[in-house]
C-alpha cells in the first residue's frame, strides 16, 4: 500500500528533538561567528577573505535553509500547525538580522580584484556567483540600511502581501444562497454545468466588492515601495531589476514578447471555436474559459498514476524514471486533499537529503497525474542541481519552470497521439490548448497590467476602479476577439497572489518563458530524438551557473532570436487546427 502523506523525517522529527535544536544553536552561533568576523574584514588576503565568506555562506544556508523548509512544509500539510509557523518566524527573523553583515561583506568582495589566477577548486566553482555579486554590488545600500530594509519590509510589503493573502482567504462569497470561501467559487469555473459556471462567476465579482479598496491599498503601497527601493538601489525600473534577478537579457524578454503578440490571432481562433461550441457567438465569455470540452471517462489511483508515469518517462530517460519511482517508493509525495492542508501543488528540493518532497491535491483525473509529472519535473531538476554546492542553487524564476514544463509536453503529446477516442482525444488537446491560452493571453495580459501600474503609481493613487479600468483595458489587447468583451474579469489584480510581491516583480513574463522555452525545447526533441536527452540534462546543470541565454546556447538556442520562440508557438497552431476539426 503506497504511502499517501510525505516523510519529512530526513529532515527532522519534531522541533522538540534533540538534532532540531542543536541545529538552531548552531545557527545562532554561526550568525555570531559570522557577524565577528566581518567586523575583521581587511585583515586577510583576498583568497582567503573569499573562501571565508563563502564558507560561512554554506553554513548558514545549509543550517537555515533545513529548519525553514521543514516548518514551511508541515504548515503546508496542516495550516493550522502553529509550531511549525512560530518557528519558521523565528528563524526568518534570525536570517534577516544578518542582511546588514552580508552587505558589508559583499560590498568589500566586490572591490577586490579578479582572483583568476587562483587554483582554488571552491573559488573556481562560484565563480559564476562571484561575477555576480561583484555586478550586483552596485545595487546595494549601506550595511545599516540593508539591514532597515529588511527589518521594516516585514512592516511593509511582507505585511501589505499578508493583508491581500488575508482578505482574499476569509471573504465570504455569496453564492446560491449559501456562502463560499473565495477559493471553493473560483474552482467552480471548471464544473461540467454551464449555469454553475456562471452563477459562479457572477459570485465571484461580487464577493470582490467587499474587499476591492483594502487590496488595492495593498498593491498601492508595495509597488510605491518598490518603485522607491529600486530607485534608491539605482535600477532603471522594477522591470530592469527582474530581468537582472532572473539573470536574462532584455532582447530577450524583447523576443518573447514579440513572438506572443504574433501568435495571439492563433489563440484568438481557439477561444471563438470554443465559444461558439457553447453556444457563444460575440466571442468566449470569461465564465467559460475554463469548461470542460469532450470526455475522458477515467478514473486514476495513485498506482495507476504511478505505472503511467513510469511507463511515459521510462521511455525519454532512465535517470529520470528512476527518480519517480523512487518519488512514489520513499514517500516524497503528499497527495490527497484534507482539512488543513493548503491547495494547488508544488516541489520542494531537500539539498542536505539529495532529495525532494512534492505536494499535489490527487483527485483521480487525467489532470492530476499531469500535475504530478509537472512538480516531478522540479525534482528532477534538482536531482540536475545537486552537484553543485550549495550556494549554486540559486535558480531564477524564468528557467525554474523548464523541466516541469517539459514533462508535461512530453506526457500530454503522448496521451494524444496514443488516443483513439474523439471525446478523449478533445478533452486531451482542449487542456493542453487551455493551459497555453493562459501562459500567451493571460501571461501577456498581466503584463500589460503591472507595467501600466508601475507607469502611474508614483504620480497617483489608483483607486479599486483605476485598477479595474487598466486590467479590463490589458484583457482586451491580449484576448482581442477571442473573449466576450462584454464579459471580462476586471478584478484579476486582486486575486492573482503574483502582483503583491516586495521582492518580485513582473511575476508573469516568467511563466511564459518557461512555458515556451519548454515547447521549444520539445520540438527540438521531436526532431532530435534521443540525441537531444543529454544535451537537455546539461542545460538543466547549467540554469543556476549561466545566464539563461548561455544555458540555452548548449542545445543551440538563441534566446534573442524570435524564431526560436515561434518555433514552440507554431507547433500549438496544429493542435488548434484538430481542436476546430474535432468540434466540427
Amino acid at each position: 500500500m503506497m504511502n499517501e502523506k510525505w516523510s519529512l523525517d530526513v529532515l527532522y522529527t519534531g522541533f522538540d528533538t534533540p538534532e532540531f535544536e542543536k541545529d538552531f544553536a548552531e545557527l545562532q552561533a554561526v550568525s555570531e561567528e559570522y557577524r565577528a568576523w566581518v567586523r575583521t574584514l581587511g585583515q586577510q588576503d583576498a583568497p582567503a577573505t573569499v573562501r571565508a565568506y563563502l564558507g560561512y555562506q554554506e553554513r548558514l544556508t545549509a543550517l537555515g535553509n533545513q529548519m525553514v523548509i521543514y516548518a514551511s512544509l508541515r504548515q503546508s500539510a496542516d495550516t493550522g500547525d502553529h509550531e511549525a509557523r512560530s518557528w519558521a518566524g523565528r528563524i526568518m527573523a534570525k536570517l534577516s538580522e544578518l542582511a546588514g553583515a552580508s552587505a558589508a561583506a559583499e560590498q568589500y568582495i566586490a572591490a577586490l580584484p579578479e582572483l583568476d589566477a587562483t587554483e582554488d577548486s571552491v573559488l573556481e566553482e562560484y565563480r559564476y556567483m562571484l561575477r555576480n555579486l561583484r555586478k550586483n554590488a552596485r545595487y546595494l545600500l549601506s550595511p545599516k540600511e540593508e539591514e532597515l530594509f529588511a527589518r521594516m519590509d516585514l512592516s511593509g510589503a511582507d505585511a501589505w502581501s499578508q493583508l491581500q493573502e488575508t482578505l482574499t482567504s476569509t471573504v465570504e462569497v455569496d453564492y446560491r444562497g449559501g456562502k463560499e470561501t473565495l477559493s471553493g467559487i473560483r474552482n467552480l469555473a471548471y464544473n461540467a454545468d454551464p449555469a454553475v459556471r456562471k452563477d459562479a462567476y457572477d459570485a465571484e465579482l461580487r464577493a470582490y466588492e467587499k474587499i476591492k479598496d483594502g487590496v488595492a491599498f495593498s498593491l498601492n503601497s508595495i509597488k510605491l515601495q518598490t518603485i522607491t527601493e529600486c530607485k534608491l538601489r539605482g535600477y532603471e525600473s522594477a522591470l530592469d531589476r527582474s530581468l537582472r534577478q532572473s539573470h536574462m537579457k532584455k532582447e530577450t524578454l524583447d523576443a518573447l514578447l514579440a513572438a506572443m503578440q504574433d501568435y495571439l490571432p492563433a489563440f484568438w481562433r481557439y477561444l471563438r471555436a470554443k465559444g461558439k461550441a457553447l453556444g457563444h457567438e460575440n466571442g468566449l465569455p470569461w465564465w467559460d474559459l475554463f469548461a470542460p470540452m469532450g470526455e475522458t471517462g477515467k478514473t486514476y489511483t495513485t498506482e495507476d498514476a504511478k505505472a503511467y508515469l513510469l511507463r511515459i518517462f521510462g521511455g525519454f530517460d532512465r535517470e529520470l524514471h528512476d527518480m519517480i519511482e523512487r518519488a512514489f517508493d520513499e514517500s516524497w509525495i503528499d497527495f490527497y486533499p484534507r482539512a488543513g492542508k493548503v491547495g494547488g501543488a508544488f516541489c520542494c528540493e531537500l539539498y542536505n537529503a539529495r532529495q525532494s518532497r512534492v505536494l499535489t491535491n490527487f483527485g483521480g483525473e487525467f489532470g492530476d497525474i499531469v500535475t504530478l509529472a509537472h512538480e516531478l519535473g522540479h525534482a528532477f531538476h534538482n536531482e540536475m542541481l545537486f552537484s553543485h554546492r550549495i550556494l549554486n542553487l540559486d535558480l531564477p524564476m524564468p528557467l525554474a519552470e523548464t523541466a516541469s514544463t517539459f514533462n508535461e509536453n512530453v506526457l500530454v503529446s503522448e496521451a494524444i497521439a496514443a488516443s483513439d477516442d474523439k471525446q478523449e482525444k478533445l478533452a486531451l488537446i482542449e487542456s493542453q490548448l487551455m493551459d497555453a491560452c493562459q501562459v500567451i493571453c493571460d501571461i501577456y495580459s498581466r503584463f500589460l497590467f503591472e507595467q501600466s501600474v508601475f507607469e502611474s503609481r508614483e504620480e497617483q493613487f489608483l483607486s479599486a476602479d483605476d485598477l479595474c479600468e487598466r486590467m479590463l483595458e490589458a484583457q482586451k489587447r491580449a484576448y482581442g476577439d477571442g473573449l466576450d468583451p462584454a464579459t471580462l474579469h476586471p478584478y484579476m489584480w486582486l486575486c492573482k497572489s503574483h502582483y503583491y510581491s516586495g521582492g518580485l516583480s513582473y511575476y508573469n513574463f516568467p511563466y511564459a518563458f518557461g512555458g515556451l522555452f519548454a515547447r521549444s525545447l520539445y520540438a527540438m526533441y521531436r526532431e532530435e530524438g534521443k540525441s537531444f536527452v543529454p544535451k537537455y540534462k546539461k542545460l538543466l546543470n547549467a540554469t543556476t551557473v549561466m545566464d539563461a541565454e548561455e544555458a540555452a546556447a548548449i542545445v543551440g538556442a538563441d534566446l534573442t532570436d524570435k524564431a526560436f520562440w515561434a518555433r514552440g508557438l507554431a507547433s500549438y497552431e496544429a493542435e488548434i487546427a484538430e481542436f476546430i476539426a474535432l468540434l466540427e
